[in-house]
C-alpha cells in the first residue's frame, strides 16, 4: 500500500514576485505521486469492463432484475461486485454500499427501485470532504421506454462506467487526506433519477462534496461530422448556481460572477490537471451546463447545491447513441464495443484519476471568501483559514480571459492585499494550500463563487 508522504517540500516564497496561475508550487514528490497515478491507468482493464457491461445485453432501467446474467440487476450487482474486489486487494479500503429509492415518473410509469452503488476511500484526516468520479449505469435503445431490446451501450454509458471503476483500482492503492468517491448511477436514461437520489443522500448524511466529475461517454473519437480527434475532451460546467437566491443574483449583477460558479473552477481546474500531467490532451472548457438542450447526471448535483460538471469525448456520433442495432440506409446504427477506442477512454479516465488525487491531497477550498476595493488603488480578499492549508494563494484575470492568469502567496494568513491592482480591472479568487504544495480549486469571492452547500 502506499501512503502519500512527501519526500521532500519544495516551496517558494512568492512577496514580491508573480507567477502565472498553472505554476503554483508543488513538492516534486506530489508531482511525480499525479503522474504515477496517470501512468497506471489500464486501457485493457477498461476495455474488460466495457465488455463485461455490454454483454448484460441491456441495463435499461426498467430491464430485468433478478436475472445474474442480464438486465441492470445483473449489471449493478457486478459493478458492487467489482467495487469489493477492489477493497478486497487493499485490505478493505473502500466502503461499499448501495443507495437507492423507489421512483415513477416521466419514462418510469411504475415504480420502480433505482439503484447507486457507491465506494468511497475514506480520507486519513478530512474524512468527510468528498471528491466524486460517477458513471452511468443504465442504457437504451431508440424507443426510451423499450427495456427488452438489446441495448449494449458499449460508449453510452460503459466507457464512463468503467473509468470509475478503473479509477478505483488505481487511487485504492494510496492514501488521501481527503475522501474519493466512485460512482455508479442509474436511471439517467429514464430522467436522471440516481443523481437525485445520492444528491439527497449526501446532503441528508452531511457530506462536504468538493466536486462531483460525472463521466458520461469517454470513449468515442470520431464524430458524425467525419472528425477524428483523440487529443481533446470536454468539460461541461454551470455559470451561475442554480441555488442562487434573488439578493445573491442582486450582488452579482453588481461584483460579477456570472462564469466562477464553484463548477466553472472545477471546470479550470481539470483543464490545469490535463495541461499538467495528461500527455497530448486539450481540455475544451464549454461554458454551458451541458450539451444543448440536452442533460446529464451532474445537473441534479447542481440542483443540490453541490459543484459538479460533465467531462467527455469532443466528437459525439449520434448513430451510436440511443439508437436500435441495425444497418439501414448504409449505415450501422448502434452503441456496440467496436465503437469504444479504449486508449482515449483510459487518457480521460486518467485525467478524472489525477484531478480526484489532486483534491484529495489538497486542503478544502476557501470558505467564506470575500473582496473589497471600490474606489481604491489596491484590492483586498478575505476568507476563513480551512484545516491542513499552509498557505493560501490570491489569483486574478483579465474578465476576458477563461482561466487564472497571476496568482500571489500570501502566506497562512486569512486576508490579503494586491497593492496597486485595480479591482475595477480583473476577477479574483483564493485557493487553498497544503505542506506538499497541493492546491485546492480557485473560490471566486462571494455567493456566487461558495463552495458551500446551501
Amino acid at each position: 500500500m502506499k501512503a502519500f508522504r512527501p519526500l521532500y517540500t519544495l516551496k517558494y516564497t512568492l512577496s514580491f514576485c508573480l507567477l502565472p496561475a498553472l505554476l503554483s508550487p508543488q513538492s516534486w514528490a506530489s508531482e511525480a505521486l499525479l503522474h504515477e497515478i496517470a501512468a497506471s491507468v489500464s486501457a485493457e482493464r477498461i476495455a474488460a469492463d466495457v465488455e463485461t457491461l455490454a454483454g448484460f445485453g441491456t441495463r435499461h432501467t426498467l430491464s430485468e432484475t433478478e436475472s445474474e446474467v442480464r438486465g441492470i440487476g445483473a449489471a449493478r450487482r457486478w459493478i458492487e461486485a467489482e467495487f469489493n474486489r477492489i477493497s478486497a486487494a487493499c485490505g478493505g479500503c473502500l466502503e461499499v454500499f448501495t443507495v437507492s429509492d423507489v421512483v415513477s415518473g416521466n419514462r418510469i410509469p411504475e415504480p420502480t427501485e433505482v439503484v447507486d452503488v457507491v465506494a468511497i476511500l475514506r480520507g486519513t484526516s478530512d474524512p468527510n470532504r468528498i471528491t466524486m468520479m460517477s458513471g452511468d449505469i443504465d442504457s437504451r435503445v431508440s424507443d426510451a421506454m423499450n427495456f427488452e431490446s438489446d441495448s449494449p451501450g458499449a460508449n453510452d454509458n460503459a466507457s464512463g462506467m468503467a473509468g470509475a471503476i478503473e479509477a478505483a483500482r488505481v487511487l485504492s492503492q494510496y492514501r488521501f487526506p481527503g475522501s474519493i468517491a466512485f460512482v455508479g448511477l442509474s436511471g439517467e436514461e429514464q430522467g436522471l433519477y440516481g443523481g437525485a437520489i445520492l444528491a439527497r443522500y449526501a446532503i441528508e448524511n452531511g457530506w462536504n462534496l468538493d466536486a462531483v466529475l460525472n463521466n458520461d461517454m469517454i470513449g468515442n473519437i470520431t464524430g458524425v461530422n467525419g472528425v477524428t480527434n483523440n487529443t481533446t475532451a470536454r468539460v461541461f460546467s454551470e455559470g451561475t448556481r442554480y441555488v442562487e437566491t434573488e439578493e445573491e443574483a442582486r450582488q452579482r449583477r453588481f461584483q460579477g460572477g456570472e462564469v466562477d460558479s464553484p463548477s466553472r473552477n472545477i471546470a479550470r481546474f481539470v483543464d490545469t490537471m490535463a495541461d499538467l500531467y495528461i500527455p497530448n490532451l486539450d481540455v475544451m472548457m464549454i461554458y454551458r451546463l451541458d450539451r444543448f438542450g440536452r442533460g446529464g447526471h451532474h445537473r441534479p448535483f447542481n440542483e443540490a447545491g453541490f459543484p459538479a460538471v460533465r467531462i467527455m469525448e469532443t466528437n459525439e456520433n449520434y448513430t451510436q447513441q440511443h439508437q436500435d442495432i441495425r444497418f439501414e440506409d448504409g449505415i450501422q446504427y448502434g452503441d456496440t464495443l467496436e465503437h469504444v477506442d479504449f486508449d482515449y477512454a483510459a487518457k480521460l479516465t486518467a485525467l478524472n484519476a489525477v484531478t480526484l488525487a489532486s483534491m484529495a491531497l489538497a486542503p478544502a477550498p476557501p470558505a467564506n471568501v470575500e473582496i473589497a476595493g471600490a474606489v481604491r488603488p489596491s484590492t483586498t480578499l478575505s476568507w476563513d483559514k480551512v484545516n491542513g492549508a499552509v498557505d493560501y494563494r490570491v489569483h486574478w484575470r483579465l474578465t476576458t480571459s477563461p482561466t487564472w492568469q497571476w496568482s500571489r502567496s500570501s502566506g497562512d494568513v486569512d486576508s490579503f492585499t494586491l497593492e496597486n491592482v485595480v479591482i475595477d480591472n480583473y476577477f479574483f479568487g483564493v485557493s487553498s494550500v497544503a505542506a506538499d504544495g497541493s492546491e485546492s480549486p480557485v473560490v471566486f469571492p462571494g455567493p456566487a463563487g461558495s463552495f458551500e452547500t446551501p
